[in-house]
């Protein structure tokens, strides 16, 4: 019996030995591991060749979070409270308020005007004078336009004839039987193109002093007839205003509604009575300076004209120096910065 079981010992360490050998061969090798299946993650796929993953292969240790107690973003000074923030606010909508206002009150007051449901301020001589710079605005703005034409027509006059002399002078070198009459020609040309020039040089002068006049020293006025006109229907709007609050039975509100409509009345007064000053001095000084404006311009286009036409080149040049213009011939090179 005591043999049985010394044989049988062997017999059992030979076949757990043998199962660990079977064990260990069915255990795959360290290439095979990787292509095992872990519990719990993804199986890596191989990388291809040239091909960089954009992530990382493994997880990061530290928190990708902020942490609860770092501080918050500092506050912008309007969430802070600050005064002058607040204050640069509130004065921007009330200019807003008061622009919408005005608007509102000048657009009705206008409606009431041309359906003739309300009255409006009337200064009868100066708004004739006003519609009479107005009329002369336009007058002078057609002198303008034409005289810029015939600036430019003449222009390509004198350009034609200065070629044209050109061209007869090269004819006169190569045709000897008839280099007299060509060389006669073409000096008549280039004394034509030397006094065309001068003339131009005085029509380009009167268009220059013209359009200042019209463009800019009528245009200053009329822009302050302008802001005149928009003040005068803002008085009017308030005044307006005015009369309907002093009709109102006489209550704690209307009370003070009337008030603040006394305030704003006497202010659009005082600034329509002022822009009224402004206009009727504006208005004197300009149609002092247009007479003398005009008086030298008028003067320099008659003598420079009659001059030219009369083939009168002494007085021609004479009325140029007269007026200090300086004559530029435009078939002359222009010169560099450098001798400037």
């Amino acid at each position: 019996m005591s043999q049985a079981v010394l044989t049988n010992k062997p017999l059992e360490n030979t076949s757990v030995e043998r199962n660990i050998h079977e064990m260990l061969k069915d255990t795959p090798t360290m290439n095979e591991s990787n292509n095992a299946v872990h519990s719990g993650t993804a199986p890596p796929t191989p990388p291809r060749m040239g091909y960089i993953p954009s992530h990382p292969t493994s997880l990061p240790l530290t928190s990708t979070t902020a942490p609860s107690s770092m501080p918050g973003t500092p506050m912008s000074p309007t969430q802070n409270g600050d005064p002058q923030i607040l204050k640069s606010q509130q004065s921007k909508i009330e200019t807003i308020k008061n622009w919408s206002i005005s608007t509102y009150k000048c657009t009705k007051q206008l409606m009431f005007e041309k359906l003739g449901k309300t009255s409006r301020t009337v200064d009868s001589e100066l708004e004739s004078q006003i519609e009479q710079l107005r009329d002369t605005q336009r007058k002078y703005s057609n002198v303008l336009r034409l005289s810029r034409a015939l600036a430019s027509h003449f222009y390509h006059v004198v350009q034609t004839q200065h070629a044209l002399g050109e061209a007869f002078s090269d004819l006169a070198q190569k045709s000897p039987e008839l280099q007299e009459e060509f060389l006669y020609n073409a000096e008549t040309q280039r004394n034509l193109t030397k006094n065309g020039e001068t003339l131009l040089g005085a029509l380009n002068f009167f268009v220059s002093s013209v359009n200042t006049l019209c463009n800019k020293t009528i245009e200053d006025t009329l822009l302050t007839i302008r802001q005149y006109e928009t003040a005068r229907i803002e008085y009017d709007a308030y005044r307006t205003d005015l009369e309907l609050l002093a009709q109102a039975p006489r209550t704690d509100v209307n009370t003070a509604r009337l008030e603040e409509a006394q305030q704003n009345y006497d202010h659009h007064r005082t600034h329509f009575e002022k822009l009224r000053s402004d206009v009727s001095i504006k208005l004197k000084f300009l149609d002092e300076n247009r007479i003398k404006v005009m008086h030298k311009q008028l003067l320099l286009f008659h003598n420079a004209v009659s001059a030219y036409f009369s083939g009168n080149q002494s007085a021609l040049e004479a009325t140029l120096k007269q007026f200090n213009i300086k004559v530029k011939s435009p078939n002359s090179a222009v010169t560099s910065w450098l001798e400037q």
